[in-house]
């Protein structure tokens, strides 16, 4: 579904991402997990259109999107869920939604908002509060239920457990679980290493901008130099 090959990109003279090459399967969930500065949010930036490689191609459902303009590439089925959220404040809870399904000219919003609904109760309590009043976990709900709104394919999500509470975080797992087992494809940037494995098909570590181990989630959550290194022994 989803092809990065030897992408390199520079923030300035910084070389931030230097010849990363990964793939996601459909039906998968693939994680990129790796220390603060690694890499991981830059990465899913440079997929979704928002920077720019030097070098090497992206292809999504196997056309070349790495020139494509960032709402063409939301058109084409692939949604980006950035880290902070990113939700509009100061409107409501629906307006939000209704804002993720901008791109598909207002077909079937109605029906989308009430799936959206049945998978987030929480929001549809919450739909005409201003989105700026909901708590961390609520916001986070939001923002992955605005990106579903445009009814991706393939669906990334960048730090969803950041600065959530213990409860928050397996809530919001078991959501992205839910989520994947509905057939929702899953490219996940995530610093809570032992969740993201505990949830990933596949998984890449990322140091320094480099690719540096790959394997299935199972096998990494197992691997002595990554428990060492992110999971706290």
């Amino acid at each position: 579904m989803l092809k990065v090959n030897d992408i390199n990109v520079y923030y300035g003279s910084i070389h931030a991402i230097k010849g990363v090459s990964f793939e996601v399967k459909q039906g998968e969930i693939v994680t990129l997990i790796g220390a603060n500065g690694a890499g991981k949010s830059t990465i899913l930036k440079t997929v979704s259109g928002l920077l720019r490689s030097k070098t090497g191609s992206i292809d999504f459902l196997d056309k070349n999107i790495s020139t494509v303009a960032p709402h063409k590439i939301v058109e084409r089925g692939l949604a980006h869920v950035p880290e902070g959220r990113r939700i509009f404040l100061q409107m409501s809870v629906e307006e939000n939604l209704e804002m993720g399904a901008y791109t598909r000219g207002g077909k079937g919003v109605s029906e989308d908002l009430a799936k959206v609904y049945e998978q987030f109760p929480r929001l549809k309590e919450r739909r005409k509060q201003t989105a700026g009043t909901l708590s961390g976990g609520e916001q986070q709900m939001l923002a992955m239920g605005r990106a579903l709104m445009s009814r991706p394919q393939l669906l990334m999500l960048d730090e969803p457990s950041m600065g959530l509470a213990p409860i928050l975080v397996e809530q919001i797992f078991e959501i992205i679980k839910s989520l994947h087992k509905d057939g929702t494809t899953i490219l996940l940037v995530e610093q809570n290493a032992q969740m993201a494995l505990s949830v990933a098909d596949r998984a890449y570590v990322l140091e320094t901008g480099k690719i540096t181990l790959s394997g299935t989630g199972e096998e990494l959550a197992q691997s002595d130099e990554i428990r060492k290194a992110y999971l706290g022994g």
